[in-house]
């Protein structure tokens, strides 16, 4: 019976011992070499035949109980139990905020898994602490691990990662891990990844646009430079490329003030959802035409925009979303670059 499980404890691997006697059990119910009702050995016997304590043996069963992987019959023992979590592949998907953006990506993902998998959401903030908590608490507990990796510093700039975060993740074994949305950590093995490229999928988009803004005299980019979710500097980047190689001229704002001065022929660049508001309410209140005095460009498509008539240039989070199902479900390990547009309305 104990020699059925086989479970192999790996002394040298910084995965809690209880999170691998349950990767172990779960697998071997998946694998079909443990048949379900079957009896699996006590927390003495365990303790004893993989020479752990009590106590790390006991914690494991709790989790497994806790999963429904088994139950215990008093006065019996503990027997594998039938579980719709065995039969599906368990994914941890963890982003950096709760933005319609990132549930867009979320929710056609967990629809692109259908049936097929589980999926735990947990949201970390841009803070590297809640990362590293939560992937320290979950490691070797899941199939999968999509992660999107966006960080802010002591300044509220915006970072890939940092050296502590990076060494969480290369915890993580490379065939269950799938990054989004960053192309730009350094991570060793072969590994999935859907990303952006911030700098050229910007200044690639506004080439998009260009007949139509070289009607303004001037393109402004409103970047927030200290937000509690920082945007990657590559944005602008992109744009002081695009503006210099195409003799624009240019400026990059913190936000939009209150009583901006507004001049006709600018087309401002805006990401964050408020700045967009003030601006259109500003350019409402002075009388001024939205795509023929001033010209607005969005970062990120939602709904509204698109019944507002915003000009927009965004990744297609769906498709982001239904790409990594699909690595998941076939088992690749591939590194996507996912579709951006420019999606021209009535605002430019």
């Amino acid at each position: 019976m104990i020699q059925r499980l086989n479970i192999k404890i790996n002394e040298s691997s910084r995965i809690p011992k209880y999170k691998q006697i349950v990767e172990t059990i779960i697998n071997d119910i998946a694998k079909g070499k443990l048949e379900i009702g079957e009896k699996i050995p006590s927390i003495n016997e365990l303790s004893a035949s993989c020479y752990l304590s009590r106590d790390t043996v006991e914690k494991a069963y709790k989790e497994l109980k806790s999963r429904k992987a088994i139950v215990s019959v008093k006065g019996k023992g503990y027997y594998t139990s039938k579980t719709d979590l065995i039969s599906k592949i368990s994914i941890f998907f963890l982003v950096n905020k709760p933005s319609y953006y990132k549930m867009a990506i979320y929710n056609a993902f967990v629809n692109g898994i259908g049936v097929d998998g589980h999926v735990t959401l947990n949201i970390y903030h841009c803070e590297e602490t809640l990362f590293i908590r939560a992937l320290q608490k979950n490691l070797g507990a899941f199939d999968y691990y999509v992660i999107m990796p966006h960080f802010k510093d002591e300044k509220l700039a915006h970072t890939s990662a940092t050296d502590a975060v990076l060494k969480e993740i290369e915890k993580i074994p490379k065939d269950k891990l799938i990054i989004l949305d960053n192309d730009r950590l350094e991570i060793k093995g072969k590994y999935g990844a859907i990303y952006q490229n911030f700098k050229d999928d910007l200044y690639n988009a506004l080439q998009e646009g260009i007949d139509k803004l070289r009607k303004y005299d001037k393109l402004i980019l409103v970047y927030p430079k200290k937000s509690v979710f920082p945007y990657p500097m590559r944005i602008v980047h992109g744009f002081t490329r695009f503006c210099g190689e195409f003799g624009f001229d240019s400026e990059v704002l913190d936000e939009i003030y209150d009583d901006m001065e507004l001049n006709s022929k600018d087309v401002y660049i805006t990401i964050e959802e408020m700045d967009l508001v003030n601006l259109v309410r500003q350019i409402n209140a002075k009388k001024m035409v939205l795509g023929k005095d001033v010209g607005i460009i969005s970062y990120n498509d939602t709904p509204l925009k698109e019944l507002l008539g915003i000009t927009v240039i965004s990744t297609d989070f769906k498709a982001m979303g239904e790409t990594t199902a699909y690595m998941i479900l076939k088992n690749k390990t591939e590194k996507v670059k996912n579709v951006f547009k420019y999606i021209e309305r009535n605002s430019v």
